[in-house]
Formats: structure tokens, sequence, C-alpha cells
């Protein structure tokens, strides 16, 4: 995954001047995503996102990231369907956020609000939802979208908080997944990494009271149960799996409503 942005391809602020006009329609579909193999996630999509998908961790240093796995090749996402229609059970939020994404300058605190352009359903045909009223004022749409984004960037720090401890207490080990594609070619998953079970079993004492007490214990088992997932991950790129009934969705889409192998 070489960028956060991914699928954003012309992302402009979204400001009263330039789309006071512009409204978005939306097809339901998921065809931007169809070449992305990874998005990230925040830790209150674990337990949603493992129902059917494969939840690991990427990046390092200070910069790891929990991500799901959406495909075995790169601009493969096997959740994504020829029309474009996704057939897991849950969508990420960083997904149902599209077009929409939070900007910050590096010497700024505030966030800007940004809107890819290049998203087919943004049109100056009244088609959808308007972003802007005729006198220039945010619409009750364009609002439920801002606080859909503020709780996402608030829920991505508490992650980005969740991510460094466990990076502090050394408990990620490079992830390598092996396998055979059912034509006989042969292929390797890596680049993420997951939680060492032995070391997280050796936890004792502070660290391991904060994360039982923070829930942050619960969401490392479900990241470990999750990698089951990686199997019926590969019965889906051979066509053999079918859609899912869809999931909780937390982090609340307001606007829509292994194998390891160690080093």
């Amino acid at each position: 995954m070489q960028t956060q942005l991914l699928f954003y391809k012309n992302a402009v602020p979204v400001s009263a001047s330039k789309h006071k006009d512009t409204s978005l329609r939306s097809d339901g579909t998921y065809a931007y995503a169809a070449e992305v193999n990874s998005v990230p996630l925040v830790a209150a999509e674990f337990r949603a996102a493992a129902s059917d998908c494969c939840v690991v961790f990427a990046g390092e240093g200070n910069d790891i990231i929990p991500v799901v796995i959406l495909g075995f090749r790169d601009r493969e996402n096997l959740y994504v369907d020829e029309g474009g229609h996704w057939t897991g059970r849950y969508v990420p939020a960083f997904m149902r956020r599209y077009p929409f994404v939070f900007g910050q300058a590096e010497d700024a605190d505030n966030f800007t609000l940004y809107v890819d352009e290049d998203f087919d359903g943004l049109n100056k045909n009244g088609e959808g939802e308007r972003l802007f009223d005729s006198r220039g004022e945010r619409t009750a749409y364009l609002n439920q979208i801002l606080d859909f984004m503020r709780e996402y960037q608030a829920q991505f720090v508490r992650t980005r908080a969740f991510c460094k401890a466990i990076a502090d207490l050394d408990l990620l080990e490079p992830m390598q997944a092996q396998y055979t594609m059912p034509d006989g070619s042969p292929g390797r998953l890596s680049g993420f990494s997951a939680i060492n079970r032995d070391k997280l079993k050796a936890l004792t004492g502070e660290p391991l009271e904060r994360m039982l007490r923070n829930d942050e214990l619960e969401l490392l088992y479900i990241h470990l149960q999750s990698l089951n997932n990686l199997q019926p991950l590969l019965a889906k790129a051979a066509g053999d799996v079918a859609p899912g009934p869809e999931a909780d969705t937390p982090v609340e889409d307001a606007a829509n409503k292994t194998k390891k192998k160690k080093k």
C-alpha cells in the first residue's frame, strides 16, 4: 500500500465558492476500489471487519496502521465484483467516506474537508445531494459528512495510539503467507505484520492490565482470529465463495446510512 490516498485522484478543498452548485450522486458501487488489495482500518472496526476479512498491520515504526487484506496480488480486490458491487459482509469506513477525505497542512492543527473531483458522481446537474444551498450554506447532507469525518478522524487518532503501544511492546512480527492458486501457480503474500502470539501470552504487570482495561487485548485476539480468513479469501479467488449478509457497521456512515512465517 503505497499511499494513504489510494483511489483518490484529484482531491481539492470543499468550499462554497467552488462547490456552491455541486451535487453528489452515489450509485452504491465500489468500482473505485477495485484495484486496491488492502485498505486501512480503525480499531473500532476490528470486530465487524474480522467477520470475513483478514486484519493485519502495515508500515513500520510510528507509521504502523491496521489494514484489511482484500486481495493477494497487486491491483486485486476480491471483494469487488465486475459490476463494482461489494461482495463482503463489511465495508471499511475508509472506503465508505469516499469521495471525501480530511487534509491537514504540516503547520496547521485544523483539518480541511477535501473531495475527489474525479469521482463520477460529482455533478452540477442537481443529481443526488447538494453540498451547499442557494445561499452558500452547508446542507444537512454536508454537515452529516463532516460529522462522519470528524468521528473517523477521532477513531484514527485512537488507533494510532493503540498501534504505538503494541509497537513499543515489540509484539509484531513479519507475516508471510505462501499459497497455490487454482491454476497451480505459486504466490506469496508479504509486507504485513501480525501479533506474535507467544509474546502476547508473555505479557504481565502494567502493560497487560492496561491493554485489558482499554479493550486492546480483545482487539489483538480478534486480529489473530481473523487470520483464519486467509484460506476463505483464497477460495474466493477461485470463485468458490458466495457473498454473505452485511455485518454491523461501526464508525457510522452518516452519508449513506496463515499461515505465518517468522523471519
